[in-house]
Order: structure tokens, then sequence, then C-alpha cells
């Protein structure tokens, strides 16, 4: 392998190690933000103790795991400058104006109301702070969108014109940010950060009644985190179909690797599971269905054609194996999640969910499918993209730094690999201690509606909100 190949595997190597593990967390902390509104617009509502012990509880996870994902993002800039440049120089005019709405619209959310949501419990009218939750889901929303709107603008460039020094020149904002493509893949993410929440925190739920601890808050949050999936696992389904739609008429090679389709069908055929083998051009080991059912699936045909590997060239080929595999793993993980969201719900109609234990084992181990799901649908669009770093005008071996040794990108990719596990396995045994201790008791004091009020240092007021100094106990 040549030396500027070799430096190319391990930038995208490096690359991907610092963005799967990023990705983790604005899929945990979205959908959480939109928990703790929840949760807080239900106890304004009832005045219920348990949503407030709730909110108290999940916001001390919140605040972990929002200040591990702040950490792992800021990795992500510094490498489009020193393994990207070629990318920064020449996309620049659309992704600097991008990322900085980002920061003038997602990050002053986050920034103003942040505090008032960790501290400010006891110092703002309750509307305030309920305003203040709404606030700091708001910013997390925006956040996911700007990104999407960039990488959406990636994977199908449009509003853009190359001028001579092959920069990209925007000629029309409004094609960039409001595309069709971004509508569908915009709220496939956003649902993905919701369902993931959900089922941590149904899981969250079952690991207490299985410790037989907790009864009242532990059955809120399964019955709530299940009820919450099976709404939204089908509505996220759709948006995938629909993703998969974009990426038919826009991405044919990307579709040909994810289906492991080798010559043009019409109608198509559906692999559900085989092993590509890319030096032979075949499928070893193939369960596949008839036609057209793939042509139903991809285009909502029954006579469409479908487009097969060998109709492209094999230099703009992606990586076969990885986008096939990634996406059949996100989609069982899918299926799963539904089976056990409809299952429980129907169960918990009746006070039946508690008494199956084996539902709340299910249940409680299926934790990481949403993590798994986010991460496996990322590699299929991302590896699926190969060659591509902006599809079709810009191949990822144009986007590297020119000139950069392989040894400083394997140096720095120890670095970063060493700081990550360092930093977040502390993270997640700390967020782990919390989940150990369980919810807090409610506070004795009334919450006050005065801000000028002074607060009792030490006192239980001083523990009423986020309670990070008793965590530590």
């Amino acid at each position: 392998m040549s030396t500027e190949l070799l430096t190319l595997l391990l930038s995208r190597i490096q690359f991907g190690f610092t963005v799967s593990f990023h990705i983790i967390f604005p899929a945990f902390t979205i959908g959480l933000a939109a928990w703790l509104v929840f949760l807080e617009g239900l106890h304004l509502a009832t005045g219920r103790p348990v949503y407030r012990r709730l909110f108290d509880f999940w916001l001390r996870i919140f605040a972990v795991a929002f200040g591990l994902g702040v950490v792992s993002g800021i990795v992500l800039a510094f490498e489009f400058g020193t393994n990207w440049s070629e990318l920064a120089r020449r996309t620049g005019p659309i992704q600097g104006p991008l990322l900085a709405y980002e920061t003038f619209t997602a990050f002053a959310l986050e920034a103003s109301f942040f505090g008032v949501l960790i501290f400010g419990r006891n110092r703002v009218p309750r509307w305030f702070y309920f305003i203040a939750c709404l606030m700091v889901a708001l910013g997390t929303t925006l956040s996911a969108f700007w990104i999407m709107v960039n990488n959406s603008w990636m994977q199908v460039p449009s509003g853009i014109h190359l001028a001579a020094d092959g920069m990209f020149v925007p000629d029309n904002w409004r094609a960039i940010i409001l595309s069709a493509v971004v509508w569908v893949r915009f709220p496939h993410m956003l649902l993905a950060a919701y369902v993931t929440s959900a089922f941590c925190i149904a899981a969250t739920g079952a690991w207490y009644i299985l410790q037989n601890r907790e009864r009242t808050e532990s059955r809120a949050m399964m019955r709530m985190g299940l009820g919450i999936a099976a709404v939204l696992v089908p509505v996220q389904m759709f948006f995938g179909h629909l993703n998969g739609e974009y990426v038919v008429r826009h991405q044919p090679s990307k579709m040909a690797a994810i289906e492991a389709r080798w010559h043009d069908e019409k109608p198509a055929s559906e692999v559900l599971f085989a092993w590509p083998d890319v030096e032979n051009r075949r499928n070893r080991f193939a369960v596949t269905l008839p036609a057209p059912l793939g042509s139903l699936i991809d285009s909502d045909s029954l006579s469409a054609g479908e487009v097969g590997l060998e109709s492209i060239p094999p230099e703009n080929w992606p990586p076969v194996r990885i986008p096939f595999f990634a996406f059949r793993i996100m989609v069982g993980c899918g299926v799963v999640m539904l089976v056990l969201a409809w299952v429980g719900s129907w169960l918990a109609l009746d006070d039946r969910l508690e008494a199956r234990r084996w539902l709340l084992w299910a249940t409680f181990l299926s934790f990481p499918l949403g993590f798994i799901a986010t991460l496996t649908g990322w590699f299929t669009a991302e590896v699926g993209r190969q060659p591509w770093v902006v599809y079709g005008l810009l191949r990822t071996a144009q986007a590297a730094t020119p000139f950069l040794a392989p040894r400083d990108v394997a140096l720095t990719l120890l670095l970063f690999g060493g700081i990550y596990i360092l930093i977040f396995s502390a993270g997640i045994l700390y967020i782990y201690r919390l989940l150990r201790q369980g919810p807090l008791p409610t506070p004795i004091h009334p919450e006050r509606t005065n801000p000028k009020r002074p607060l009792a240092v030490g006192g239980s007021d001083s523990q009423a909100g986020i309670g990070l100094d008793s965590s530590l106990s």
C-alpha cells in the first residue's frame, strides 16, 4: 500500500472512530431533552411528585451525557483542519455558514438556558423553568437539523456551482437548506434519538422492577418508555423507507451495495441475507425473496427496474459488505424494538406487564438496540457514499490533507483512542452510578415561584434541582 493510501485509510479510521463515539451522545441527549420537557409538563399539569422525581433523576444523567457529547464533538472540528483540509477549503463556502448557523441558533439556545435547567429550579418561576426546558430541547433539535443539512448536502449536493479553482460556491441557499432530502433524513435522525432514549428509559424501569425497587418510578418509566416507542418506531420505519427512496433516485451505487445486487433486474428480487463475494461478483449462502418484492421495497413498484453494481464503474463502488450488513443489523434492531414496544404496551393495558419476567429481562437487555441501530444506520449512509465525500463531485481521496505522514495520523489515532476510552469510560461509569442510585426523594420544601427569595446553602433546597452533590455519596 502506498504512503498516500495508508494515510487516507488511517484518516478515515480516525474520523470514523471519533464520529462514532460522538454520535452516541447526541442520539441520547436529543431524546432525553424532549423527555425532560414531557416530564416537566406532566408535573406542571398534574402536580404528581413522581414526575418531579423522575425529572430530577434524568436531569442528572442528561447533564453528564450532554457534557460528553460536547467534548467529543470538539475533536471533529480539528480533524477537518488537520486531516481533511482540502474538504474544508473546497466546501468552506457551504459548510462554514451552515456550522455558523448551528452556533448562532442551537448553541446560543443551549448556552443561554442550560444553566437555568441545571441550577435554576428554585431561582426562577415554574413557567420560566418550563420554557428553559423547551429551549434546551429546541437547541438540541436545531443542532441536529444543521448537522443533517450539512451532511445531506454532501450526500446529494444542490444549489451550488464549481468555481475554476475547485471551490463549491452557493447559488441557492433555499435549495441547500430546504432540500427534500433534508426533510426525510432529519426526521429519521430525530426519531432515532427519541426511540433510543425511550428504550433506555424503559430498560431502566425494567431493571428497577427486577430489583423490586422504586416501584412507582419504575412502572412509570417502563410503561411510558414502551408506549412512546410503540408510537415512534413505526413512524421511524416509514421515514426509513423514504430515505431508501432518495437513495434509489440519487445514489444507485449505495442502494446496489445495500441490496448486494450485482446485475440490473426488472422487476427485482430481494436478498434477505447472504455473504457478498465481491471478487466473484455474486452472493454466497443467499436467502432471497422472489421478484417483484425488491422493486416493491426499493421503488414502491411491481415493475420498476433496479440498478446492479455491474452497471456502475468499479472505481465508484462503495465497500459492499459494510453497508449490506450494517443495513440489516439496523433493520433487525428496529423490528425487535417494534415487537417489544407493542407487546409491552399491550400487556400494560390490563396491568400484566410487570408480571412477565421474560419481558422485563428482554426490555432491560434492549437498551443498546437504539444505539446500535443509529450507528449502523450512520455506517450505511456514510460508507455507502464512498468513494465520494461530496457525492459525484469530490472523492474522499481528493478531500484529504496532502503531504500528511502516516505516522502522524497513526499517532493522533492512538492518542485520541486512549483519551476517548479514558474519558468516556469514566463518564459511562458515572452514569451507571447515577442509575444505581436511582431517583432521589421528593424535596421537602415546596418549589419557589419568587426568584428573589434566598436559598439555604447545604439544605434540602440545594438538592432539589440536579442533586449532583448527593449523587457522589
